[in-house]
């Protein structure tokens, strides 16, 4: 059981949230889908599976979503790309290069109550943080020098110093390419015990592409994708912190998604899946015993590679979506890979992290076809029912 699920006083079923794909229509919208009962093998797509939430801002496209709860105000916050590859605007691109490289780099926020009811959607953009965190990093190019924050740059709560560093000369300094595919893990103790507001917050990742300060438009060749990293209570431009680069292989590293596995000794072990497109790992995954796992300098050991290469036919897979089976007692993991171009979502599952993971042997799996990158909620009885009661058709 990981600390997500252990704060669920009655964990039952599933929440899969997630987007499609149509060349010919639009798509590129968030999608519900409910296990059936307490069966992640199972899914029924909710509302008719027509869309549940669309996006009127940014490119009006929304894809890669992930779900999250704060367990501390039982708040739920989805958190997408903001792209849209099918019927765009001409002005927003028209193939990878443009959108990797002059994308969007707002994400876009809902939040609920309840899982039913959703306010938003609205921008949060990572380019333009008020704060650093204060165990981050500012790197290397656009954030000048290769620091982390200084004693005196923190605010008298530790947290980040509410103003960028003396290397960094203007508020636009944060040259990033498309922010994409980002999820979080709640941490409770992430800041200390004098910050105002409680000791809890996400910590997010995502990928994007990062430039010198002197390039504004993004012409560098000897760029990469990058996985970053920031953390937020909220997800409001107030909140957001930038911390840095949180993986940075020298290659393209994208679509990072984490767990957590509690240890006899009560820590957490932490397992980051992320897919290489540079150096043939394809998905990977390492892990770390860290309890500040997000730190520069965290040593990572790698546990496995190429992860669902039995499914991908020569095409390749990515959008990896990790949750844990909430059973008590239990120690069984699943992981959904994106078959890509169209495939959509197809199984893993592991009884054993340390051994990573086999294809799900499950001849009845079922999962709407082109299913696409997601993420998945574990839910309690009450939460089930009321999607169940609110959205089933």
């Amino acid at each position: 059981m990981t600390e997500d699920t252990a704060v669920l006083g009655d964990p039952y079923g599933y929440l899969l949230v997630h987007f499609r794909e149509d060349p010919d229509g639009y798509a590129e919208r968030i999608y519900f889908d409910l296990s059936r009962g307490d069966d992640p093998t199972h899914w029924i797509p909710l509302n008719g599976g027509e869309p549940i939430l669309t996006s009127g801002i940014g490119t009006t496209g929304v894809r890669d979503p992930h779900v999250i709860r704060n367990p501390e105000t039982s708040k739920y916050y989805i958190i997408a790309t903001d792209l849209r590859v099918f019927g765009g605007r001409p002005e927003d691109g028209a193939n990878w290069y443009d959108w990797s490289h002059h994308g969007s780099t707002s994400l876009i926020i809902w939040e609920s109550d309840d899982l039913v009811h959703w306010r938003g959607p609205r921008p949060l953009d990572v380019s333009r943080p008020l704060r650093y965190a204060a165990e981050g990093e500012y790197g290397r190019g656009c954030f000048g020098g290769n620091g982390s924050v200084d004693a005196d740059d923190r605010r008298d709560d530790g947290s980040g110093n509410g103003r960028k560093s003396a290397d960094v000369a203007t508020s636009d300094c944060l040259e990033l390419g498309m922010a994409w595919a980002c999820e979080c893990l709640w941490v409770p103790d992430y800041y200390p015990e004098t910050h105002a507001g409680g000791r809890g917050a996400f910590v997010m990742y995502w990928s994007s592409k990062i430039f010198d300060p002197d390039d504004p438009e993004h012409r560098a060749e000897d760029v990469h994708d990058t996985v970053l990293w920031g953390a937020t209570t909220d997800f409001t431009q107030d909140t957001f912190e930038f911390g840095g680069r949180f993986i940075d292989t020298g290659g393209d590293s994208i679509d990072t998604t984490m767990i957590q596995r509690a240890q006899p000794n009560g820590g957490l072990r932490t397992y980051r899946i992320t897919k290489d497109n540079t150096f043939g790992r394809g998905i990977w995954m390492d892990a770390t015993d860290a309890r500040r796992w997000w730190r520069p300098g965290t040593a990572w050991r790698t546990v496995q590679t190429n992860i669902g290469d039995n499914y991908d036919a020569g095409n390749g897979e990515e959008g990896p979506a990790v949750f844990a089976d909430h059973t008590m007692g239990s120690d069984r993991w699943y992981l959904l890979v994106d078959v890509i171009p169209s495939t959509g979502y197809r199984p893993m599952v592991s009884d054993d992290l340390e051994q990573g993971w086999k294809p799900l042997d499950a001849a009845d799996f079922s999962l709407s076809a082109h299913t696409k990158h997601g993420g998945v909620l574990s839910l309690d009885r009450s939460s089930y029912e009321r999607l169940r009661a609110a959205l089933w058709r």
